[in-house]
């Protein structure tokens, strides 16, 4: 697993003191700078045999464990699909918590550290939490546990104040700019804006059609006195939901930071025309929209029908917006 340069002093740090490194870490921050992967990375080198002040040495016995993902003393804890309410849901389970009992429990099969990493941690039910608690006040010797989270604040405060938080750090824009064009990137500056600033995120809009696609939507968005919400809704049926509404809500931020402070955050390359659109915004209006849009998102997973609700939605956007022209 890679150490991303943005991460560097936080991995010298923790490494430059793994003697006094505690029981359990909690690696918090954004989505999308690579908090997952510094984890792992940091389980590798606890687990190394001869680790160096870089990494992992790779070539010991239990670093070829690792590279081929068979080391016994290396839990990686994620949500499994399940359902809840009647409808479907990816969270942590109390059994996955209940299994890591019987783990620590056990003598290490290297004769050296066992980690336990959880991603995201905010993803355990309450159930999971509760069980993960008691195994972190009686922390077995030799076991080190990483949880990684986006949302601290969804973590029950006992789990947190048994963990030494580490910030992990979102890299300035010149920094991200150049590790994404490193990695191919055409747009680099779009595609990070895209991500609200996290490297990692911003690789997943580093696609032509997705561009293109949300080229196209945000351009119909910029004419709201010409938006046909019938014909935009019936394309938006046959394409990914998620991603529409993704455009809109931060179309809408975008929208209301204009008209409250001259600034564009996530659609640079549609600048202009935010600036226009919005310098007579009704910012209440857009704020209400933006709240029933956040309902709307919530319930994405299994829409009875796509392009009824997109309509709604379109609609609702062109009333929230010609308000302000009104």
């Amino acid at each position: 697993m890679p150490v991303y340069p943005w991460q560097t002093e936080v991995w010298q740090r923790l490494t430059g003191a793994r003697q006094r490194l505690p029981h359990a870490l909690l690696l918090q921050g954004r989505r999308g700078i690579g908090k997952r992967d510094f984890a792992l990375a940091l389980a590798n080198w606890l687990l190394c045999q001869a680790p160096t002040p870089h990494g992992p040495c790779r070539h010991c016995r239990a670093c070829h464990l690792l590279a081929v993902g068979n080391h016994a003393d290396l839990r990686l804890i994620e949500p499994l699909e399940g359902e809840e309410e009647g409808r479907a849901v990816r969270q942590i389970a109390i059994a996955q918590v209940r299994e890591l009992e019987d783990f620590v429990g056990l003598s290490t099969h290297q004769e050296g550290a066992r980690v336990i990493v959880i991603h995201p941690a905010e993803a355990m039910n309450p159930a999971a939490a509760n069980a993960l608690l008691k195994t972190l006040e009686e922390p077995a010797e030799n076991t080190v546990f990483l949880l990684v989270s986006h949302k601290p604040r969804q973590l029950l405060p006992t789990v947190v104040s048994r963990c030494r938080t580490v910030a992990m750090p979102l890299p300035d824009e010149e920094m991200a700019r150049a590790w994404l064009e490193s990695q191919g990137v055409i747009d680099a500056r779009l595609c990070l804006a895209l991500a609200g600033g996290a490297p990692l995120e911003a690789l997943r809009y580093a696609d032509g059609e997705y561009l293109a696609a949300r080229g196209v939507f945000l351009a119909a968005l910029g004419e709201p006195a010409k938006l046909d919400w019938l014909k935009l809704a019936e394309q938006g049926a046959r394409q990914d939901l998620a991603s529409q509404i993704d455009w809109l809500q931060k179309w809408l931020y975008d929208l209301v930071a204009v008209r409250l402070a001259r600034r564009v955050r996530y659609n640079p390359d549609f600048a202009p025309r935010l600036r226009e659109l919005g310098a007579g915004v009704k910012v209440e209006a857009l704020l209400r929209f933006v709240r029933e849009l956040e309902g709307v998102r919530r319930h994405l997973d299994h829409p009875l029908n796509p392009q009824l609700l997109l309509e709604t939605v379109f609609l609702a956007y062109q009333r929230a917006v010609m308000t302000q022209n009104g």
